[in-house]
């Protein structure tokens, strides 16, 4: 009997120790979740409900907009943002953004982002009527205008069917951010062989921070504080992935964008730290854990 099919389980304090890249051991990973609602559509989330508590027919008008916010200025704020302070980050991008948003794709590319797969639009692969050919065409959409496949991916909602993972694995993808249940990578079972699960994170996502937790606008300032907090003792002997997940429509606006400049700006002076995106974070480990890749798979 095991509680995982895919990721045998193990303590955290049962790990072998590691080195972080370049001896820091604090890996700070910012997340930019860009995403396409198509109007037409209901909206996958909401910033209010409707008069009466009636289910919105689309066009969901106030809704869109809160979205359409992110893509037209929380966008440009912390494209800005990370470009001052010379911050690398993964964009975690449906693949349609860049035909329905092309001055934006533009913008993300210029930027260097390392672009992840994350669906065609911000709909869950449970609903794709062809699973695999929807991954395979993300990551063909995506490999077209950035001129590299993406080895990462994060399901929309992190959502998964059964053989995800198997399909993933077969289209070359060699990261996966769905399985947050680790400060640190780890390898997973595929029917195709060995794929390594990244860290992602809920606790410090500004969606369930602000849009269903209420929090306050300096919140993500102080569970960054907090994390460090308890970090710091064991950072000692192991080192820790700190995922800060994003959303341009929530910590794009200007009351929440300020504190989480000052968020980075904590990180930043730090000496044991290091910024990295998805990519960095699994060629990282798999130098530091060689061996893993083979336990996963039964073969040694």
């Amino acid at each position: 009997m095991q509680s995982n099919p895919r990721i045998p389980f193990q303590l955290s304090s049962d790990r072998a120790p590691l080195t972080g890249p370049e001896g820091k051991q604090l890996i700070v990973h910012i997340v930019m979740n860009i995403e396409y609602w198509p109007i037409e559509r209901p909206m996958p989330r909401g910033i209010i409900p409707a008069p009466h508590g009636a289910t919105p027919a689309p066009p969901d008008v106030p809704n869109f907009s809160w979205v359409e916010y992110g893509m037209r200025c929380g966008m440009p704020r912390i494209l800005d943002m990370l470009a001052r302070k010379k911050l690398p980050c993964s964009a975690f991008l449906n693949a349609q953004v860049a035909d329905v948003y092309p001055t934006l794709m533009d913008a993300v590319s210029d930027a260097g982002w390392e672009l992840v797969g994350h669906g065609f639009f911000q709909q869950s692969l449970k609903q794709a009527e062809d699973e695999a050919d929807l991954i395979r065409r993300c990551l063909d959409r995506l490999e077209k205008v950035g001129g590299n496949r993406p080895r990462a991916w994060l399901g929309p909602g992190l959502g998964e069917t059964e053989h995800t993972p198997d399909f993933l694995k077969a289209e070359g993808v060699e990261f996966l951010h769905d399985w947050a249940l680790d400060d640190l990578p780890t390898w997973m079972k595929t029917k195709h062989g060995p794929l390594m699960a990244l860290p992602y994170t809920f606790e410090l996502n500004d969606v369930p921070i602000y849009a269903i937790q209420n929090g306050s606008t300096d919140e993500y300032l102080k569970r960054v504080e907090a994390t460090l907090a308890v970090f710091e003792r064991e950072l000692q002997s192991q080192p820790r992935v700190m995922t800060l997940a994003l959303h341009p429509h929530i910590i794009g606006v200007p009351h929440i964008a300020h504190y989480f400049e000052a968020a980075l700006d904590l990180l930043q002076a730090r000496d044991d730290t290091v910024f990295m995106t998805s990519s960095g974070i699994g060629d990282w480990y798999a130098a530091a854990d060689p061996y893993g890749s083979t336990h996963v798979m039964g073969e040694a």
